[in-house]
């Protein structure tokens, strides 16, 4: 047999394949009756815990939307925001929904559904500080971030390498906490889960936010979606979908009404 019959042989094969593997992904993402949605419960007003433990928030409404829409049973996986990624490689759970903001370094991991809103960041500090988001204005300084944020992306590119402290932690809470005790002097976050998770708060008395918003594209990103797997085109089209159709009927911007002080939502 000619090595071009050999060859085109195994082209086809592989096409099969290749057709049989997105069909059965199709399949599975119809058969679904759960979507299991990994989140980091603890970064109002996106996603928090009530008094009595139930998750609640912005992300967490759309969520629940969403698994409504697509007749799914959400079932959310409580995750470190650092370890989100991993865990959905590991396939603890079929999506990331945890206000993570989509950037060229996270889609070399995974994919994102697309856009549903922008938040702005910015930082916080003590009402009256000279603190500025810039290396001057932070020199000598002492800088909290989310392990895992676009925040501590951007803080270690371009403050960390000017001799800027920037200490990350694990959970929001606990940045909350340092720097209303003193051990941190600012805190960088997007500026919503500032002012609902801190500022309005009643430890959030004194602070104030520090200067303009922060913008970058390239560490910051222009966006936050959905994230899934490289190979769940199918459920990535199906969340795509149901996040139309949620925007197209003033569903979400709804939601943005309850938690936000700004316009958020993409069209």
């Amino acid at each position: 047999m000619k090595k071009s019959h050999l060859i085109g042989r195994k082209l086809a094969a592989l096409a099969v394949l290749g057709a049989a593997v997105v069909a059965s992904n199709a399949q599975a993402a119809d058969d679904m009756k759960q979507l299991r949605f990994g989140v980091e419960a603890s970064y109002a007003p996106f996603e928090s815990k009530s008094p009595s433990g139930e998750l609640q928030g912005f992300d967490i409404d759309i969520g629940n939307a969403v698994c409504a829409k697509l007749k799914m049973k959400c079932v959310w996986v409580e995750n470190s925001f650092d370890g989100l990624i991993p865990a959905l490689q590991a396939r603890k759970f079929d999506g990331i929904n945890s206000d993570m903001t989509i950037t060229d370094k996270r889609k070399l991991a995974i994919d994102f559904t697309d856009p549903i809103y922008t938040i702005p960041n910015q930082l916080i500090a003590k009402k009256g500080s000279a603190i500025q988001p810039t290396v001057d204005g932070l020199k000598g300084k002492r800088v909290g971030v989310l392990q895992g944020s676009i925040q501590e992306t951007y803080a270690k590119a371009k403050w960390a390498t000017a001799g800027i402290d920037v200490e990350s932690y694990q959970a929001q809470d606990q940045i909350y906490a340092d720097l209303a005790s003193g051990r941190l002097d600012a805190a960088f976050q997007d500026a919503e889960a500032a002012s609902k998770g801190f500022l309005k708060q009643p430890q959030g008395a004194g602070f104030a936010f520090a200067g303009p918003a922060v913008a970058d594209d390239k560490l910051l990103g222009s966006g936050v979606g959905f994230g899934v797997r490289k190979n769940d085109k199918a459920l990535k089209d199906a969340l795509n979908r149901a996040l139309k159709e949620l925007k197209d009927d003033g569903t979400i911007d709804r939601f943005a009404q309850k938690y936000f002080d700004v316009k958020v939502v993409l069209k």
